[in-house]
C-alpha cells in the first residue's frame, strides 16, 4: 500500500538470503532508502522518524521478489503494495517495516503473525525473532508459503492453515502479535495470548471506511492500552468469528 496517510537462536535465520549482496541487491538498497524516508514524512503520526536498525537490517537482506509471482518480480523492490493471488497482496514495504518496528521484537522472542499470504513479512520477522508462528486462512496461500519459507530456509518459522482469529493457544503465550488483515475489533483470543509487557500491532477498521493502524499494549499487571498510530488499507480479516 502505497503510503497510505490517508493513507530459537540467531543461527535459525533464514538461509537462504545472504548478509549482502546477490540479486537486486541494488533494487532492494533503494527500496531501503524509500523505507526511511516514508518514516521520516510520517514522524508526526508514529512519533518517530526512524526504522530501527535491526528492522533496517531484515528489510535489506530479505528478497522480496522471491514471494511475489513470476510476473510481478520486475516490480518486487517497488514501495508499494502487489498482487499474491485470490485477492491477497504483500503489503508495501514502508507498512512491513513500520508494523515490524513497532513489535520491538527480540531475539529469542515468541512472535505471531496472523496471514502469512506470501511470507515476505514471515521472514522478515524470522530475523529479528527466536521463533515465529504463522497462520493463514486460505489453504492455497498458506500451503505455498509454507513450502517457500522452508525452501528458503526459515527454520524458525512455523506456518499453518487456520482462522487467525482464535490465535495458536498451544504455542502461547507470545512476546508480540501481528495482524496483516484488518479487523472490526481487537480478537480477545490474541489478546489472551499476548504476554504481559507484550506488543500487538491490528489494523482496525472496515474494507471500504477508514482503517487505523493500532498499538495494543499489555502492561505487567493486565491492563490493556491501544494508540492509534496512522490510517492504512487492509484486506479485511476472514473467518468464522464474530
Amino acid at each position: 500500500m502505497k503510503l497510505f496517510l490517508f493513507a530459537a537462536a540467531l543461527l535459525f535465520f533464514c538461509g537462504a538470503f545472504p548478509a549482502q549482496g546477490g540479486e537486486f541487491e541494488a533494487e532492494r538498497k533503494k527500496m531501503v532508502r524509500e523505507v526511511m524516508a516514508d518514516a521520516a514524512v510520517t514522524a508526526l503520526y508514529v512519533g518517530s522518524s526512524a526504522i530501527s536498525p535491526s528492522v533496517i537490517k531484515a528489510m535489506e537482506k530479505v528478497e522480496r521478489h522471491r514471494f511475489v509471482p513470476s510476473g510481478l518480480v520486475p516490480l518486487a523492490y517497488l514501495n508499494r503494495p502487489l498482487p499474491i493471488g485470490h485477492g491477497q497482496t504483500i503489503s508495501q514495504p514502508y507498512i512491513v517495516a513500520l508494523m515490524t518496528d513497532l513489535m520491538k521484537v527480540k531475539p529469542g522472542d515468541r512472535v505471531l503473525e496472523i496471514g502469512t499470504g506470501s511470507g515476505y513479512q514471515a521472514a522478515i520477522l524470522a530475523e529479528l525473532a527466536g521463533s515465529v508462528y504463522s497462520i493463514e486462512i486460505i489453504e492455497a496461500l498458506g500451503r505455498e508459503a509454507d513450502a517457500r519459507l522452508k525452501a528458503l530456509g526459515c527454520r524458525n518459522v512455523k506456518a499453518k492453515v487456520g482462522d487467525g482469529y482464535y490465535g495458536w493457544p498451544e504455542a502461547a503465550p507470545f512476546d508480540s502479535i501481528m495482524v496483516t488483515a484488518a479487523a472490526s475489533h481487537v480478537p480477545p483470543p490474541l489478546i489472551r495470548q499476548l504476554k504481559r509487557g507484550g506488543r500487538m500491532v491490528i489494523p482496525l477498521g472496515t474494507q471500504f471506511l477508514t482503517q487505523s493502524l493500532m498499538l495494543v499494549e499489555k502492561k505487567q499487571d493486565g491492563s490493556i492500552t491501544s494508540r492509534q498510530i496512522l490510517p492504512v488499507r487492509f484486506v479485511p480479516l476472514t473467518g468464522g468469528h464474530p
